[in-house]
């Protein structure tokens, strides 16, 4: 029981964030837990390896030199005034953002939102003077929500898609999750809207486009823009057309950073400022995870639940619930095998789909992206939030998208 003991340790140091006067990070938190099972025997060091996501791992950090060439460049705050110049609001550019970020990561994939979107949160509220948690919080939501509706919006619903057998994918998750996930990004406007309203005051906004900083750079970042939507394109055409033919994320995040890393004069710096610290909170996430699944505490009291685990209500239920404990991804790969030998139908599998990933909504750890904006905020701002501050959002609306995705999949 020793790694639960832990698991509850490294939530509540995560909430907490200080033992007296020094202030943890999450990385630090989670490399500690991962340590403990290190040091105590319960996983050893090559299991611990092993347990170690590296597809997960190499694509994050290409996606990060990729965001580091459109951000060390001033190409992606130069663009943003294109996309967000019509908000005459601060109520309406919260809508855009949450309605643009929400729907950019059914393709681009929640983490690269995450990656490439946080530097925009943190420059939209500094131009504007509005709080940065309102808008770091509107972007974690809204990415999680908008990657609910496509096979590739996140690892979790690709899994879903290739191994669950699904015939036309893509054609298969708009139908059963599309409504119901506009519906959700609706919800997600509103709740911030509603604890923040302090924040969106009916004054007309003034936009200014920011100047590029390093025209070579801005040059490699409009290829490395261009690389990723290209390698996005064809993944969706190939997977559309033939499943086999998919190919890995890490190609996509690879190529995306190969402009920048390979062909600039500045790769030392990119390299260097890749968020090494929430890379390292991940291999961390992996090593303890991995030894608290390990124990069989979880699936002991899945199995005496006696629960109708294949029913779209349970499914919903334990996905939300486990995806907090064990990450979304190792919950759809252990739990997608039950689910096709108990003969469940498509509702069943889009519903294992869409409750791991709107359960990031509810606490900080439920999604990677989630990690991601925070530890980025943190290092580049300043700006963090509080377990608290996120879930005092995160719960309601994690309810409001059960509600509806429920409401949907009952009916389809």
């Amino acid at each position: 029981m020793f790694p639960i003991i832990i698991l509850a340790l490294v939530f509540l140091l995560i909430a907490v964030r200080q033992v007296g006067r020094v202030r943890l990070e999450i990385w630090q938190v989670m490399c500690a837990g991962a340590a403990a099972m290190l040091l105590s025997g319960d996983i050893k060091p090559l299991p611990a390896l092993e347990a170690i996501d590296w597809d997960v791992m190499i694509f994050l950090f290409g996606m990060f030199a990729a965001g580091q060439t459109l951000e060390l460049s001033g190409w992606l705050a130069h663009a943003k005034f294109e996309i967000f110049k019509r908000a005459r609001t601060e109520e309406g550019l919260l809508l855009v953002l949450v309605f643009f970020m929400g729907l950019a990561s059914a393709l681009l994939m929640n983490d690269t939102l995450a990656i490439i979107g946080t530097p925009v949160a943190l420059l939209l509220a500094r131009k504007h003077k509005i709080s940065p948690k309102a808008l770091l919080l509107a972007l974690a939501f809204s990415i999680t929500v908008g990657s609910v509706m496509s096979p590739i919006g996140n690892p979790q619903n690709l899994l879903v898609a290739v191994k669950g057998g699904i015939a036309a994918p893509f054609l298969t998750f708009l139908k059963y999750l599309a409504v119901p996930t506009l519906l959700n990004l609706g919800a997600v406007f509103l709740l911030v809207r509603y604890f923040y309203r302090e924040e969106f005051r009916a004054v007309e906004l003034k936009h200014s486009q920011e100047p590029v900083k390093d025209k070579d750079l801005a040059r490699l970042a409009k290829v490395t823009s261009g690389v990723l939507g290209l390698m996005i394109a064809a993944k969706v055409l190939l997977v559309s057309v033939n499943p086999a033919l998919d190919f890995r994320l890490t190609w996509i995040a690879l190529a995306a950073a190969a402009p920048g890393l390979l062909l600039s004069r500045r790769r030392f710096e990119i390299a260097r400022k890749v968020d090494w610290s929430t890379l390292a909170f991940f291999a961390g996430m992996f090593v303890l995870m991995r030894a608290v699944w390990d124990t069989g505490f979880f699936q002991g009291f899945i199995a005496r639940s006696g629960a109708d685990i294949a029913g779209i209500g349970p499914v919903m239920i334990v996905s939300v619930i486990m995806s907090q404990l064990i990450s979304n991804v190792p919950l759809v790969a252990l739990y997608l095998p039950v689910l096709q030998h108990a003969g469940a139908g498509t509702p069943a599998l889009m519903a294992l789909a869409a409750a791991s990933t709107f359960a990031g909504n509810l606490f900080i750890l439920g999604a990677a992206s989630n990690v991601i904006i925070i530890q980025t905020a943190e290092k580049k701002a300043g700006e963090t939030i509080t377990f608290l501050e996120f879930a005092r959002i995160g719960v309601p609306l994690t309810a409001l998208n059960a509600i509806i995705y429920w409401v949907f999949l009952r009916s389809s």
